[in-house]
């Protein structure tokens, strides 16, 4: 209810992607929400940042006196450009690659303004710390309290929303010594075969690997190669669960990239079943809400159009051109 549907216009070549991928954030709602409630780009020195166009895009959105219409992406398209350079070229990227750039540059920024406060803070502390000792007071710090203490690993309301954990599980075949090392993911990015489904996807993506020949693992134990079996399990479910099927496959014989035209089936909820033991609330059900559709035989060339479940219903929105849609009759054939 209040929602507002606005299609964004084509005002550059990378609207061929980004147009995509900006309404599917916009209308992620806990994505927004977050957003609205951070006043990053109120702060000294950080009005020209990517967040900053981004807020001041879905502003205009939701405050706009109508409930339909078209808004031209112009400023945070000219920062896109200006923050990075591949993007500024003929050179084609995907949805898949600009999400990324979004959510890392965005979480770039957040870190930036996180920091900016610690050291506000540590400063006015240690104004606060000299007054004291003026007045013949004893104080004693910890070094935990330093506002030094910020580094560029600093989790962000980016990472909370979409980071996840997934171990990269290895055993030893000669003395079943089982090695982890876990990587965090903003997305899963899962290869497509003919006629699959995401859910085989994903229990491909998680299938046990053997690793001989001349793949043989390095065992600490065994202080040799051995063969072994190696598999990934989701550690740390993310709260929105951001899937990337891998369509654009290179070809050895063809010496290019091509497109996998497969048909891949997807529910509309999904549970992750490829999780580690220790993992927590590890039955949690995802509802879809929005897809990223490329439309085009190839990678270098095509459309991108975004379906998104808005108010019950389903809404495609196709650069200037918004319309309700029966989403299963359109995605199915997918």
């Amino acid at each position: 209810e209040g929602e507002r549907y606005f299609g964004l216009e084509n005002v550059s070549t990378i609207c061929f992607y980004s147009n995509s991928v900006v309404q599917a954030l916009y209308y992620c709602k806990p994505f927004r929400e977050y957003k609205d409630q951070n006043n990053l780009n109120l702060s000294p020195g950080m009005e020209d940042t990517l967040f900053a166009a981004l807020k001041n895009l879905f502003w205009t959105i939701s405050t706009h006196k109508k409930k339909t219409g078209i808004v031209a992406p112009v400023n945070f398209i000219n920062k896109v450009k200006k923050e990075n350079e591949l993007f500024r070229s003929s050179m084609h990227q995907d949805a898949h690659e600009f999400l990324n750039y979004i959510l890392n540059t965005i979480a770039d920024d957040v870190q930036k303004y996180q920091r900016n406060v610690a050291k506000d803070a540590g400063r006015e502390k240690e104004e606060k710390d000299r007054q004291e000792n003026r007045r013949g007071n004893i104080l004693i710090h910890s070094l935990a309290e330093n506002s030094d203490h910020s580094s560029n690993t600093q989790s962000t309301w980016v990472h909370q929303l979409f980071e996840g954990v997934f171990s990269n599980e290895t055993k030893c075949l000669m003395c079943e010594t089982v090695t982890s090392r876990d990587e965090s993911f903003m997305d899963l990015s899962i290869d497509v075969e003919i006629n699959s489904s995401v859910t085989s996807c994903l229990r491909q993506f998680s299938a046990s690997e053997t690793l001989c020949h001349k793949n043989k693992y390095f065992c600490d134990v065994c202080c040799g190669l051995q063969e072994a079996e190696r598999r990934m399990k989701i550690k740390k479910l993310p709260n929105i669960l951001a899937l990337h099927l891998k369509r654009f496959k290179y070809q050895e014989l063809l010496q290019k990239y091509i497109k996998l035209t497969y048909r891949v089936v997807f529910p509309f909820e999904l549970r992750l079943f490829n999780t580690c033991d220790e993992t927590e609330d590890a039955d949690r059900m995802y509802e879809l809400w929005a897809v990223v559709v490329h439309i085009g035989s190839g990678p270098h060339h095509g459309h991108y159009v975004t379906l998104v479940k808005s108010n019950g219903r389903w809404m495609l929105f196709d650069d200037d051109i918004v319309s309700v849609i029966t989403v299963d009759a359109y995605l199915r054939g997918r």
